[in-house]
This record gives C-alpha cells, structure tokens and sequence, in this order.
C-alpha cells in the first residue's frame, strides 16, 4: 500500500493557525492592496505569516525575518490589529512587535543568516514552508512597506 502525503510528517498547514473569518479578510486585503497577487497566492501569503509569526513566538530572541512576500502578509495582518493581537497572544502568549531594521539595529549575521534561522524556526515549530515564497528575508530598503527590513522583537521594540 502506498500513502502519498501533500505535506511532509510532523508538519502542521499555518493556514489552519488563521480563523477563516481573519484568513478571508487578509486575503481580500493583500488582494486589494496589491493587484499582482491572487487570491491563491494570497491566501499562501497569509498562511506563511502565520508560520513566520508563531515561530517568532517559540524562538524570541532569534532574529527572524520574513521573505519580502511573507513581510506583505505580516503588514496586512498587524493592519487588523485586534485580530493581530488575539492570533499574537494565542500563537506566542504575547504581542509580536514589529520591528524595522535600520542602522541601529541591525540583522544578525546578514539577510542570508537570517533567511536560514527563520526557516529552521518555521520548521522546528512544525510548520509546512512554502519555498517559493521564501527566495530570501526582506532586505533592508525592500521591505514591502516600510523603509527598511523587517524583524520580530522578544522585547517589544527596546534597543
């Protein structure tokens, strides 16, 4: 017998981490706001945010960085702030601040590393990657609405 799996074992679809409800009105946002993207590939967009989010919240401190796409999702959601704060609190037991990165504070190891730790921490927290959707963590300067990178803060924003 043969079992042929849409996902490897031990990892869990982020997407089901979004109430449907929230996971709509994302979607329809980013479809919105951005003409180029789909609702397939936003609803994929949304779910990856959703990773990225709750593995910052199992790995505060490590520097995590969304992929410039994934950093479209993460804008969209923290826009619905009180879903954003309620999807924060049940997926890490606190808010997850936002954080550009600038010439005072800068990424860990490069954008590079960064890509690397994040993707580690999606998987270790066992969630599926969409790789197309990582090619590299949003870079200083091309952070898809902000003027800088983007990262996660263990201690809400404080240098």
């Amino acid at each position: 017998m043969t079992i042929a799996l849409d996902r490897p074992l031990g990892t869990t679809d982020p997407a089901n981490l979004v109430p449907a409800e929230t996971m709509q009105r994302l979607t329809a946002r980013i479809v919105k706001d951005h003409p180029d993207v789909d609702g397939a590939l936003a609803r994929r967009i949304v779910a990856q945010a959703a990773a990225f989010l709750a593995a910052s919240g199992q790995h505060p401190g490590a520097d995590l960085a969304p992929s410039k796409l994934v950093d479209i999702g993460w804008h969209t959601f923290i826009l619905h702030t009180v879903d954003y704060a309620l999807f924060c609190q049940q997926v890490a037991g606190r808010f997850i601040h936002h954080v550009p990165t600038d010439d005072g504070n800068q990424i860990s190891g490069g954008h590079k590393a960064a890509r690397e730790r994040t993707l580690a921490a999606i998987t270790s927290a066992g969630f599926s990657i969409d790789t197309e959707l990582w090619p590299e963590a949003a870079k200083m300067g091309e952070c898809s609405q902000c003027h800088a990178g983007c990262t996660d803060s263990p201690n809400g924003g404080k240098k």
